[in-house]
């Protein structure tokens, strides 16, 4: 009788646990309503403009099942083949190189849209995620204090010029780790740990907040420099808020390069579930991510870069597009970020 009852009663829970994220459907019966189960840990109103227009132009419902990536992966992982999900959305490459590494994403690689609007850089070599969206982790600085030369490259901002005047995220923010992995990627990992040593030593204060929280920090005069997200530095231009307008007319917003070769550059992306019921909705709904209309969206709504090289980033993003970004392949931080993560710890980046 006991086990009876706690199986019932972990039925119950599950079902709990199911309806406050989101109730994934599975796949579609003849006669029935179109649906696409999206996994995703992207949380921005050009989203949901992009999940209204994709359902009024196919008649496919998206289903949202939200969180963090990492939860994301370990209930795709926990449902296994019986899965619901059709496709799996992140906010970093790296991310989605752990969902690819638990075999969570199928390849894509019939889907001539997708392989030739997205560039190769900015996908899996074998096509289990893509990137729809560039941001650059770049340099805000305060430009009564900082010459624009003085932060033109990567190796600088860990340079003796910047003792106790860097404000910066925590080690184990994705973007940080992601921007290591490049870093160990193109130099090796003794001099990207001798970096991460200067990076700490340069620290105004023990890291703490959002992007957003550190640019606030150069115009209190916390710091001189941050290492920031681009898109946050020009939603804080051209948002609502007053007081972080005013910010960015003091702090500038700089691109470094990494080797000469321009910025490092980040993904949003996504990939088709391993065990999508729904995989031509699955197909298509990353295909419909990769179009002119839906590309400008997000860049317009989410100030984030456009990563279709023939969609010409709208306003106000345009007015930073203008920079080199970087060559390297997205595919590579992923590897790499369990050892960005020792050297960073390692370093006192916590």
């Amino acid at each position: 009788m006991t086990l009876k009852l706690n199986a019932v009663m972990a039925t119950a829970f599950a079902a709990l646990a199911l309806a406050a994220c989101g109730q994934p459907q599975q796949a579609t019966k003849a006669g029935g309503e179109a649906v696409l189960n999206l996994y995703t840990a992207r949380h921005y109103d050009a989203d949901k403009a992009l999940y209204d227009r994709f359902t009024e132009e196919t008649g496919i419902r998206v289903n949202l099942i939200e969180g963090n990536p990492d939860e994301l992966i370990a209930r795709m992982r926990s449902e296994g083949a019986n899965s619901p999900a059709d496709v799996f959305v992140a906010a970093d490459a790296g991310a989605l190189y752990r969902a690819q590494q638990a075999g969570l994403l199928q390849p894509t690689a019939d889907s001539t849209v997708l392989n030739e609007r997205i560039p190769a850089n900015l996908r899996a070599p074998e096509g289990q995620w893509f990137g729809f969206s560039r941001r650059a982790r770049v340099v805000a600085y305060d430009q009564a204090k900082v010459r624009p030369e003085e932060i033109d490259t990567y190796e600088k901002l860990a340079s003796p010029r910047f003792r106790g005047k860097l404000c910066v995220r925590s080690g184990d923010n994705v973007y940080n780790l992601s921007l290591m992995g490049a870093l160990i990627e193109a130099w090796g990992p003794e001099r990207a740990r001798t970096w991460a040593d200067g990076i700490v030593a340069n620290m105004a204060r023990q890291p703490e907040g959002g992007d957003r929280d550190q640019i606030r920090a150069i115009a209190a005069g916390v710091c001189e420099i941050a290492l920031t997200n681009s898109y946050y530095f020009i939603r804080m231009a051209n948002g609502d808020d007053a007081a972080d307008r005013q910010v960015t007319q003091t702090v500038k917003l700089g691109f470094p390069s990494l080797n000469g070769q321009g910025a490092h550059v980040n993904v949003s992306g996504g990939g088709v579930a391993a065990h999508s019921p729904n995989r031509a909705n699955a197909v298509r709904f990353l295909e419909f991510l990769a179009n002119d209309q839906s590309q400008e969206t997000v860049s317009r709504m989410n100030f984030e870069f456009p990563a279709v090289a023939s969609v010409a980033a709208p306003a106000p993003v345009d007015a930073y597009a203008n920079f080199t970004a970087n060559p390297m392949s997205v595919a590579t931080y992923g590897p790499r970020q369990g050892e960005a993560r020792s050297i960073m710890s390692a370093a006192g980046w916590r």
